[in-house]
């Protein structure tokens, strides 16, 4: 019988220590958010980007003054003429470098390609 009290007791001691990281300082039950920000993600963390473009999916999808780009959906990213690759470039060269990330993004979740003559240029303005 002693055994029975004793392991219920250790049982118990041993759930309220779980418990205890997922209770914020104040004791009260509100979720603690993890911090992450998605325009924070660096490229470095893949979680972070995936949690990110799950996010952006469930939002409505943000323009950059691109909606001329919304022709190009579903083209193959080797498809582009120079021509029109130069379209993706005006795009690119008139915003700041921080909003990089989130235009190619929004691309991806229109389901437009970024042409491959403009994936270096690209990839050298989302280094940190």
């Amino acid at each position: 019988m002693w055994i029975l009290i004793v392991s219920l007791i250790v049982l118990g001691l041993f759930s309220a220590l779980l418990s205890l990281p997922w209770h914020n300082k104040d004791g009260d039950d509100t979720v603690i958010n993890a911090g992450t920000d998605c325009s924070t993600c660096n490229g470095d963390n893949a979680k972070c980007e995936q949690t990110c473009m799950m996010e952006a999916a469930t939002k409505e999808v943000e323009y950059f003054d691109d909606e001329e780009l919304d022709r190009f959906r579903e083209r193959p990213s080797a498809a582009y003429r120079d021509e029109e690759a130069e379209e993706f470039r005006e795009v690119l060269y008139t915003m700041r470098p921080e909003e990089v990330r989130a235009w190619t993004r929004s691309l991806t979740l229109r389901g437009i390609s970024l042409p491959d003559q403009v994936k270096d240029e690209v990839f050298v303005l989302l280094e940190p």
